[in-house]
């Protein structure tokens, strides 16, 4: 049985300056470039959690875009995992920026990513539990919790919509299986 690990453990907290080729004309910062940015800081979180695992991106749920980056601001991204699973950890990753020059800060972004750990044989593996240290993480927890139920019964959606089409094809052109 592996031990269990506190969220203070593998909070994570990371800087990137986003230069004049990560943005647009207006010098606004590319969302793909902050959401590549989400994506490491959650995955090293998600690493330092589950440590000696290696992860994957599963899903990136609520990616919201709060307030543009501009370039040459510094964005902070900080990363928590808010809840385990056997093979799987949601992150948040919450993105704040901040004005070098005058040291203002604002919300820019938020996402929560699942991650995968990988064994060796690189199959899904188990990870160690989570230690709640405070309110905070239990309300994030709760949270958590909830997201994966809707993503769940959202998939069983998906399936059934999928089979259903797929019998109404079938009714009508036998030949069309496939």
């Amino acid at each position: 049985m592996m031990q269990s690990r506190p969220v203070s453990e593998s909070q994570t907290l990371m800087t990137h300056r986003p230069l004049p080729q990560d943005a647009n004309p207006a010098g606004n910062v590319h969302g793909g470039v902050i959401l590549k940015q989400i994506d490491l800081a959650g995955a090293v979180c998600a690493m330092r959690h589950a440590r000696g695992l290696s992860v994957v991106t599963a899903s990136i749920d609520r990616m919201e875009f709060k307030a543009p980056v501009q370039v040459g601001e510094l964005m902070l991204l900080m990363a928590s995992v808010n809840m385990v699973g056997q093979h799987s950890m949601e992150v948040g990753v919450r993105v704040e920026v901040e004005n070098l020059f005058t040291g203002e800060k604002r919300h820019a972004a938020s996402a929560y990513l699942t991650f995968v750990a990988m064994g060796q044989d690189r199959k899904p593996t188990q990870v160690p539990g989570l230690v709640l240290e405070n309110p905070v993480h239990e309300r994030r927890n709760r949270e958590a919790l909830m997201r994966r139920q809707l993503r769940q019964e959202e998939r069983v959606r998906e399936r059934q919509a999928q089979e259903s089409q797929k019998t109404a094809l079938n009714r009508q052109d036998p030949s069309a299986m496939g």
